[in-house]
């Protein structure tokens, strides 16, 4: 029984991820010219929000390798789920990536993430401190929205507009990653990227050193009894 209901959480983790894949990058392939970097934003934060609804009974809803570093982190899955999520996650990019790329009809243009991809003049140092700030701030929002003291039934909001705002912020300097799974499939597919393998380690490292200052600073945060009355109030 216990082996069934793990199965049940890695695959919904694997559709999560798909669902985040293929509705974000296939806004950004598809319709970004005509919906913007705004419509983008609002695709990815949406494909989070609903997803959290969806899924999260079952497993949590992370799909995200940094997501579940920083849960593991602070004790919330064990090593062999973390390990099972991430595999389950990155096959779950991957799926949504060759769905898009059906509907395309060319495995060019699916949303890469990648050192300054408009040509703005942003550096590769400035896209690694994007990308982990942006991580740290987005992990943050979740164990919040997450915590016992939060609102119940909330959570899936804060999370899919905190991706959105940080979407809004970031897609100039990286097209927003803050996920290496989102960024690992459509670099290996998109063969006429020219620097989405090349980044790619930028879109690993700064997500997971993020999530993991981010699991760090809240374990400290929540330790404390912030919630409870100066007796000489």
């Amino acid at each position: 029984m216990n082996e069934t209901c793990s199965f049940k959480k890695y695959v919904a983790e694997f559709i999560g991820t798909c669902v985040l894949v293929l509705m974000g990058c296939g806004a950004a392939a598809l319709a970004g010219g005509t919906i913007s970097w705004l419509g983008v934003s609002l695709a990815f934060g949406l494909s989070v929000l609903v997803m959290v609804y969806a899924i999260g009974p079952i497993s949590g809803c992370h799909i995200n390798p940094a997501i579940t570093l920083a849960m593991w982190i602070n004790k919330k899955i064990s090593g062999k789920d973390a390990i099972l999520y991430v595999i389950f996650q990155i096959l779950g990019a991957f799926l949504g990536v060759a769905i898009l790329t059906c509907i395309a009809g060319h495995a060019d243009g699916l949303a890469v993430n990648a050192v300054d991809p408009y040509e703005m003049g942003f550096t590769p140092c400035a896209s690694f401190v994007c990308e982990l700030v942006m991580t740290f701030l987005f992990l943050l929002v979740i164990f919040g929205a997450t915590s016992e003291n939060a609102p119940a039934g909330f959570a899936g909001i804060a999370i899919g507009l905190s991706l959105t705002l940080i979407h809004l912020v970031s897609i100039p300097v990286t097209n927003t990653s803050v996920n290496p799974a989102r960024s690992i499939a459509p670099a290996v597919f998109d063969m006429n990227a020219n620097n989405g393998l090349t980044d790619l380690w930028i879109f690993i490292v700064a997500p997971l050193v993020g999530a993991a200052l981010a699991a760090l600073v809240w374990r400290g945060l929540s330790g404390q009894c912030c919630c409870k009355k100066n007796k000489a109030e």
